[in-house]
């Protein structure tokens, strides 16, 4: 019989498989059976609307009007956005627009220049 590792929450001994995980009788916790690889996976990659990887520092341009909420100012399509700056969240541009100001923008509608 294999050995099954311990619980990594409370180092109970009393583990068992199911299914695809993991499970701790004693405290309950449930991990994957396939650990993830140290360091991999950790950092998400984020894309303009052509699949092009895009970095800090970066320059895009608008590819959609987009209006601005809370104004009247909308972000017509080709203008240009330099140094921008990745953040997480739904909004993963932060950046700088001449004339508007401080805007968080979505990937989806840049592509890089």
């Amino acid at each position: 019989m294999s050995q099954l590792p311990p619980c990594p929450a409370c180092a109970s001994e009393y583990t068992y498989e199911d299914m695809s995980l993991f499970v701790c009788p004693e405290c309950a916790h449930e991990w994957p059976k396939a650990a993830p690889v140290e360091g991999a996976g950790d950092e998400r990659i984020i894309t303009d609307a052509n699949g092009n990887p895009l970095q800090d520092g970066d320059t895009v341009s608008v590819i959609k009007d987009l209006r601005v909420k809370g104004a009247s100012a909308v972000v017509k399509v080709g203008t240009r956005v330099k140094n921008i700056r990745l953040v997480d969240g739904d909004h993963d541009i932060d950046c700088k627009i001449e004339g508007i100001g401080a805007m968080k923008l979505k990937s989806e509608f840049v592509k890089k220049a």
